[in-house]
């Protein structure tokens, strides 16, 4: 009992030495402010006042009759879905072109890297002034009717500058993912497939693809997970303009409670689109873990 009591003794110092600080940060950061989230989505609060009362639901009945923010939610789901795919078949495919000993395939990494460096506020500048200034002059000078006019006054394409934006800035973070995963698979493999007279298409499809779903499911959560919870850009880039046309779900929620001082509702607002992403990261994880046992 001796021996056993002082085993246990060391496990909880050693816990406590290592574990504990983690835990305490990470339930002073993340824990108590979901949990005052929650209560304030309970609350009148207008974000200035004292005084909070207490409105149970109502603030869930005002999300779920708020036609604008469902469709901000729809937008979002439109941008994600086409960013994700966009954004990890260039991230995919400049891995591949980068791990088969091209010349200077460390410079080119390095410089499609780069992007992901940029802060989202400045990167929305930089990307204001190029279909502001530069594509224009770029169409009146070449005849290009596309590029005639900005992009960003159009309603039509400003959605689709958020996604070029997007793709530009994350592909090079998610390459290096891919980049990861092609230096560890088996050269052993590849070879022997090789051998047996699979062709190149024919070791993508049965070989690389399988092995590769681990760095999939990574780069998916990621690229999930911050394309819903874009604002920066959102916010330097378009404004949510022309004609609130580009407003996502995250700069919806935003001015619900800090410009119209909403903050209940905004609070509200806030927890369904938490739900909303912990769902479908959570079943994008466990389909991508599933296929990962599979193959």
């Amino acid at each position: 009992m001796g021996t056993m009591g002082r085993k246990t003794g060391e496990r909880i110092k050693n816990l406590c030495i290592f574990a504990l600080p983690g835990c305490l940060v990470f339930g002073a950061v993340v824990i108590v402010p979901f949990l005052y989230g929650f209560y304030l989505t309970l609350t009148d609060w207008d974000g200035v006042r004292k005084v909070k009362n207490i409105v149970g639901l109502s603030n869930y009945a005002a999300v779920f009759q708020d036609t604008g923010f469902w469709s901000s939610l729809g937008l979002t789901l439109k941008y994600v879905v086409i960013s994700v795919v966009l954004v990890n078949a260039a991230a995919f495919l400049l891995a591949y072109a980068l791990t088969n000993g091209l010349k200077g395939q460390n410079f080119f990494r390095t410089g499609f890297f780069t992007p992901n460096l940029i802060g989202g506020v400045v990167l929305g500048f930089i990307w204001q002034f190029v279909f502001s200034r530069v594509l224009v002059n770029f169409g009146e000078s070449t005849g290009f009717g596309i590029f005639s006019s900005s992009w960003l006054a159009d309603p039509n394409k400003a959605f689709w500058s958020l996604v070029i934006v997007t793709v530009w800035q994350l592909s090079g973070y998610m390459m290096l993912i891919y980049i990861a995963g092609f230096t560890g698979l088996s050269t052993d493999v590849l070879e022997a497939a090789s051998i047996d007279g699979a062709t190149g298409f024919q070791r993508m499809k049965s070989i690389i693809l399988p092995l590769m779903v681990p760095s999939f499911v990574i780069c998916l959560f990621f690229t999930l997970s911050r394309a819903f919870m874009v604002y920066d850009i959102n916010l330097t880039l378009t404004g949510g303009e022309p004609y609130g046309t580009t407003k996502l779900v995250a700069m919806f929620v935003y001015e619900k409670a800090f410009t119209a001082r909403n903050y209940g509702v905004g609070q509200a607002e806030a927890l369904v689109l938490f739900v909303v992403v912990a769902c479908i990261s959570g079943l994008q994880i466990y389909l991508g873990k599933k296929k990962e046992v599979e193959a």
